[in-house]
């Protein structure tokens, strides 16, 4: 069945190019059928693909084509009209408004969801806890060592990984946990996946990953009160010295409540004057059945009432 789509939506585009040439060019998509292609930080690979999915179910005659890259690319993208809507952890800046409003273009900026900016180590790590200051010393360089947080740890140099150099978590480590510093080079490194980054902290002890949360998910798990089980995610404390009662995993209602500090939102970044697919698929998102899809991956939603559980969790 997948093949056979796949082949559908290859003619839906050609059709749609050479409906294009006999017409006057522009995009022939509506709100609820086409083909478009959309651009979406890789990050966040895990539930848009299930948004799409479900959306293309109750639209048959609708196909979304992704493309998973840094949040730098993806924001590249929309501002040379190579796609009319990008999913992002930033609204655009001053000056990117001024470049599509100087081509009579006045683009649109939609919350979905607050993530939660997960630190995630080997399971053979004992320690936990961490600080917003302890995180900081670490990726500015000023720590590099495990003893120098934890004395009675048996670990040596601290290696953070981060999924790709130009991703949107590398920028939030340099502007909201950084204050701008740069990341140190010595033991500061970025991969090319956030897959690669679970695998690498899964094989390695002395690793901490930066991931965001729903990579993280336990599918199993109903109630989102847990993590896969290839690696430990760390509480962190917005106070100078981590302890378990001001330590906060990224679960859903630390998020609601604004307790987990490494918090970032979620946005649909739309430059669709026509209202077309682009419109329809980031309207979904916003809806019901998109939140619902936001609420099951663990994030938490941004335009629908949630329901949340207070439950004690073990930090350690």
């Amino acid at each position: 069945m997948k093949i056979e789509r796949q082949f559908w939506l290859i003619g839906i585009v050609l059709l749609t190019v050479f409906g294009a040439c006999g017409s006057k060019g522009g995009p022939t998509d509506t709100y609820s059928s086409g083909v478009i292609a959309i651009a979406a930080d890789a990050s966040f690979e895990p539930i848009i693909q299930e948004e799409i999915d479900v959306f293309e179910s109750l639209c048959p005659l609708a196909g979304i084509v992704p493309r998973y890259t840094t949040e730098v690319e993806a924001i590249n993208l929309l501002l040379k009209d190579s796609v009319r809507l990008a999913i992002a952890t930033r609204t655009l800046t001053k000056e990117e408004m001024e470049s599509f409003h100087s081509r009579k273009f006045f683009p649109k900026e939609i919350k979905l969801a607050t993530d939660g900016l997960a630190l995630i180590v080997n399971r053979s790590n004992p320690d936990s806890l961490l600080s917003v200051r302890d995180f900081r010393r670490i990726l500015t360089g000023e720590v590099k060592n495990w003893k120098e947080i934890y004395p009675d740890s048996r670990l040596k140099e601290i290696q953070v990984v981060f999924d790709n150099k130009n991703s949107s978590t590398v920028r939030f480590a340099i502007d909201s946990i950084c204050d701008g510093k740069p990341l140190a080079t010595g033991n500061v490194s970025a991969l090319e996946t956030n897959l690669q980054v679970i695998n690498y902290v899964a094989k390695t002890p002395d690793a901490i990953g930066v991931i965001g949360v729903n990579w993280l998910g336990n599918r199993k798990d109903t109630t989102n009160l847990s993590f896969i089980e290839e690696i430990r995610v760390m509480a962190v404390s917005a106070e100078e010295v981590a302890t378990v009662a001001n330590s906060y995993k990224p679960f859903q209602a630390y998020l609601y409540y604004g307790n987990y500090p490494l918090a970032r939102p979620i946005y649909a970044l739309l430059n669709d004057p026509r209202g077309g697919l682009p419109w329809g698929f980031a309207s979904f998102m916003t809806f019901d059945k998109g939140q619902r899809i936001i609420f099951k991956s663990g994030l938490l939603p941004a335009t629908q009432p949630t329901r949340i559980v207070n439950v004690k969790t073990n930090n350690n």
